[in-house]
């Protein structure tokens, strides 16, 4: 049970003073979870990263649109760098998420995930609001191989031809390699030519390119 005011022992000056100080700040910024701050600027980098590209997108602009101080994106974010690499690996984690729950749906049926997967993918181009994968688009930004951006989509660009490996595996392909990488050149392509495709001819140019990519390397389904 909270002391009556009244009843209260009073305060001395220098207290009243800290209190009337901290009243003066901002009530959402005293008592706004740390993760909550974290998590709105990184939310706020995103969709600007996204939508104009990561060069286009200085600090000040974030720190406007978060409706943050600097000092707290730096406490979160030491550099830009560190934004980016967030932003990357966030959209990664997505990304294996929904591919992970399509694959669950064909525990014992490798051609099906693949035809599933090309099915998702497809729906993903069709977007009206898609730019491609930001993975590609960070990439394309840099051209320095160190970069830590590059670093991390060329980690995401490992993964899949990894999983697309896997799949060809226990498809039986005879050369489960090749046909990995001829799997994530339709899937990288596909995600640099929206542009090129209507919304209604996505997922058909990606199965039919699937069927024709399995029946060359001699895999049934």
């Amino acid at each position: 049970m909270r002391t009556p005011s009244a009843l209260r022992s009073p305060q001395n000056p220098a207290s009243i003073g800290r209190a009337g100080a901290a009243s003066k700040r901002s009530p959402k910024a005293a008592a706004e979870p740390a993760p909550d701050v974290r998590k709105r600027i990184l939310d706020t980098a995103s969709t600007l990263f996204y939508r104009l590209g990561v060069r286009a997108v200085g600090v000040d602009l974030v720190v406007q649109q978060a409706a943050v101080a600097k000092t707290s994106l730096y406490r979160y974010f030491p550099t830009k760098d560190d934004l980016i690499v967030a932003f990357l690996e966030r959209e990664d984690l997505e990304f294996w998420a929904l591919w992970d729950s399509v694959a669950e749906q064909h525990p014992d049926d490798p051609a099906g995930e693949l035809d599933a997967h090309m099915r998702w993918i497809g729906e993903r181009l069709a977007r009206s609001n898609y730019r491609g994968c930001p993975q590609i688009n960070v990439a394309a930004e840099f051209a320095e191989q160190d970069h830590p951006a590059r670093q991390a989509s060329q980690r995401h660009m490992q993964v899949l031809r990894s999983r697309l490996k896997d799949i060809a595996k226990r498809l039986g392909a005879p050369r489960p390699d090749q046909l990995a990488a001829q799997l994530a050149v339709l899937v990288n392509g596909a995600f640099v030519s929206s542009a090129l495709l209507s919304p209604k001819e996505a997922t058909d140019v990606l199965l039919g390119s699937l069927k024709a990519l399995l029946v060359a390397a001699r895999v049934g389904g």
